[in-house]
């Protein structure tokens, strides 16, 4: 006898069985109890969650000869004949291949004749969707008003393509994507019936990797099973057989890219592949990982959420969790799911995720709000850490210094020329003495700006007019946008009440140490001292 897969042998045969659609599968039973059975109906849900299932158990239901509270008997002439695909009375039809006018006109044509046995004739069409315009309009007056004996029910994934024309004819059942907690106690009672030993966490996690789907847990299942024949079937064969990471791995990869070590990152990726796993599935789970500690960090006790983790994983969880921002882990999720959606179409996907964990360490390479938040954590790390917060030759103390030795040298007294507050424009005078609130009000419309604006030094030039004087090229590119330029400017004006001129100066390290430019807001209201 041949093998029958496991998603076909344990379809359910009663609606006890069907998991995780309780407010359909509720509804249809009173409908049945009641003989209120409706003539159309629009079974619509992502795949593997019991479409099919319900509309054949529905077509047994309203044909049993003795129904049992809403559940069909399984046991009658009725039962058996549609259940072995015997029967006339229910025809099942794949619009995918069956989706022009000629094949809706024959339907048409077959509903004048009532069934030869039984209550009911019931067309069954999967894929409805893939019906032509014209087809569906063939099928709109015979949905409409049936002969008392048919039933239609049409099955979809893309409901947003069928016409209102139908749907407004049709009663409307959606079903959920099925939880992996629900999942997981399904494949757990079906592996008893099996008489197959299978470890609690690898049934969660393959519940996971179906992504509400009973039918792919099943066909994962399956594929474990036949792999491992007659052995236990544990977490680490099931990683194996679905080239996926434990989490210890990710754990790792974070700590790597948190410390912004570039080796190690490629390191761990290296050794994934080597091992064979798939990097589109590995992105995937990493992703997942960083949610997962998002949740713990934001909800604190997410424990009863995050359901397909063990409780040994639980709490390394919350550990790790401890030692990231929220912000980071959203642009980390954040540059993850672009990695997601371009990976897996590539034919190179090593080098879009060496890429994109390249940039995860690097978030100077990108110039949005979390990357700036980004590079001040890594800043306040080092600082923390007696770490120098930039590569240098010399500490600025003693760059500075060897400046002041070589003052005397050609061509450097117009580069040490402090200009004397007192002979400052009264504009310039004000701008600098209300800095710190123009920063703060900055702050409320663009926070990132009054981050880089609060690292900066503000100075003159020799035209009078103001000089934020930054250290970083990526700062000066903040500044120096359109948009924020004219903030700053807007800001200013409403402050002191006059227009002033801003310009942005790079730092040039090489001659040049930020201690060396003149910071009126310190000088603004110090006295003249001659020499």
């Amino acid at each position: 006898m041949s093998y029958t897969a496991l998603y076909r042998k344990f379809r359910p045969d009663n609606f006890n069985d069907v998991k995780g659609q309780e407010h359909i599968v509720t509804t249809l039973r009173n409908q049945l109890k009641a003989g209120r059975i409706g003539h159309a109906y629009l079974f619509t849900g992502t795949r593997g969650t019991g479409k099919t299932t319900v509309a054949k158990l529905l077509a047994r239901a309203v044909n049993c000869e003795h129904p049992v509270d809403g559940d069909p008997c399984n046991e009658c002439a009725m039962c058996r004949s549609i259940s072995a695909q015997s029967s006339m009375n229910v025809i099942e039809i794949d619009a995918a291949s069956n989706n022009g006018v000629d094949n809706v006109r024959e339907i048409v044509d077959e509903v004048r004749y009532s069934p030869t046995e039984g209550k009911y004739k019931v067309y069954i069409i999967d894929e409805v969707h893939m019906l032509s315009t014209g087809a569906f309009n063939a099928l709109l007056k015979t949905i409409e008003e049936p002969p008392s004996y048919v039933i239609f029910i049409l099955a979809t994934t893309e409901v947003h393509k069928i016409p209102l024309t139908i749907l407004s004819r049709c009663q409307r059942y959606d079903f959920k994507r099925l939880s992996a907690n629900t999942i997981a106690e399904r494949l757990k009672e079906l592996m008893q019936q099996e008489n197959i030993d299978a470890e609690d966490k690898a049934l969660r996690y393959v519940a996971r990797m179906a992504d509400g789907s009973m039918r792919d847990a099943l066909s994962l299942m399956d594929q474990c099973i036949s792999f491992y024949m007659d052995s236990r079937i544990t977490y680490d064969k099931v990683l194996d057989i679905l080239g996926t990471v434990d989490t210890e791995v990710f754990a790792g990869l974070l700590r790597a890219v948190l410390n912004q070590d570039v080796p190690e990152c490629i390191r761990i990726i290296d050794a994934a592949e080597v091992s064979g796993r798939e990097l589109g599935q590995f992105t995937v789970d990493f992703t997942w990982y960083l949610r997962n500690l998002l949740l713990i960090k934001t909800m604190g006790e997410a424990s009863d959420i995050i359901t397909e983790v063990s409780s040994e994983n639980l709490t390394l969880l919350k550990q790790e969790a401890e030692n990231v921002e929220e912000q980071t882990l959203i642009r980390y999720i954040r540059v993850l799911s672009e990695l997601s959606a371009q990976v897996k179409y590539a034919s190179r996907k090593r080098i879009l995720v060496e890429v994109a964990l390249i940039k995860l360490c690097r978030p100077e390479m990108e110039t949005n709000y979390e990357s700036v938040l980004d590079r001040l954590r890594i800043l306040e790390d080092k600082i923390n850490k007696g770490l120098p917060a930039a590569g240098a030759a010399a500490p600025a103390s003693d760059k500075a210094e060897s400046k002041l030795k070589a003052g005397s040298e050609p061509g450097l007294e117009k580069e040490k020329q402090v200009i004397l507050p007192e002979a400052l424009p009264e504009d310039i005078k004000a701008a600098a003495s209300e800095w710190k609130n123009i920063i703060s009000q900055i702050g409320r419309k663009a926070p990132a700006l009054a981050t880089v604006l609060q690292k900066a030094t503000l100075s003159t030039d020799l035209e009078y007019g103001l000089l934020i004087v930054v250290s970083d090229e990526f700062d000066k590119v903040i500044i120096n946008s359109e948009e924020h330029m004219n903030l700053i400017k807007d800001t200013i004006a409403r402050r002191i009440n006059k227009q002033v001129q801003v310009r942005v100066k790079l730092l040039d390290k090489d001659k040049e140490a930020m201690e060396d430019v003149p910071d009126i807001t310190k000088l603004v209201n110090m006295p003249i001292q001659f020499e």
